[in-house]
């Protein structure tokens, strides 16, 4: 089970939007990379990878149900493609999965897929300020009072798990990294001007 061509053109296009600064096509093929490279073991990898170039297929930082919308999107695609109904309800679910970054403990596919996309909070400083700088452009349309509270209680709910990554390499590898990340970013949200 691959994707055809076609199916990646359309999502390049949809990655290309104008309005994207993060959820751009570099943030899918980042994740690409980095599910080539993990050591984490993958379940189903033609899974995880049709869940990296959909997950963010839809984007617009003025809804509420990108997710539920970008795996309805996934799911009709993956159908047209002649993909079976189990491995697209799997898609699905990892997509949905964004919503809040859950996963359930007994499912290693999602685990991993979750980390792949939270890898970027683990990552120099440098890259991670850039990272949040393309995330504060996606939402310029926020006040910065309104954007600091939101952006603070994301955070916050972050580094108040026990655990922000699910697999044995990323919590390893990133978790202190992230943690650091995070707490610098709050930081100067809390220490902004006005």
């Amino acid at each position: 089970m691959t994707l055809p061509t076609r199916l990646i053109d359309s999502l390049r296009i949809r990655y290309a939007e104008p309005h994207r600064r993060y959820h751009t096509q570099q943030h899918v093929d980042d994740l690409l990379a980095e599910l080539r490279r993990t050591p984490e073991p993958v379940q189903d990898r033609a899974v995880v990878e049709a869940a990296i170039w959909f997950h963010d297929a839809i984007y617009d930082t003025r809804r509420q149900d990108n997710e539920a919308l970008s795996a309805e999107l996934a799911a009709s695609a993956l159908a047209d493609a002649g993909w079976q109904a189990a491995p697209i309800a799997r898609v699905v679910t990892l997509i949905r999965a964004t919503a809040d970054h859950m996963a359930a403990a007994q499912d290693p596919d999602a685990a991993l897929f979750l980390d792949l996309d939270l890898a970027i909070l683990g990552a120099d400083a440098k890259t991670y300020d850039a990272y949040a700088h393309g995330v504060r452009a996606e939402f310029g349309w926020v006040s910065e009072a309104d954007y600091r509270a939101g952006r603070t209680r994301v955070l916050t709910r972050f580094l108040s798990q026990s655990r922000l990554y699910r697999t044995a390499y990323y919590a390893g590898q990133l978790d202190i990294l992230a943690c650091d990340n995070l707490q610098r970013e709050l930081a100067r949200l809390r220490d902004a001007p006005g």
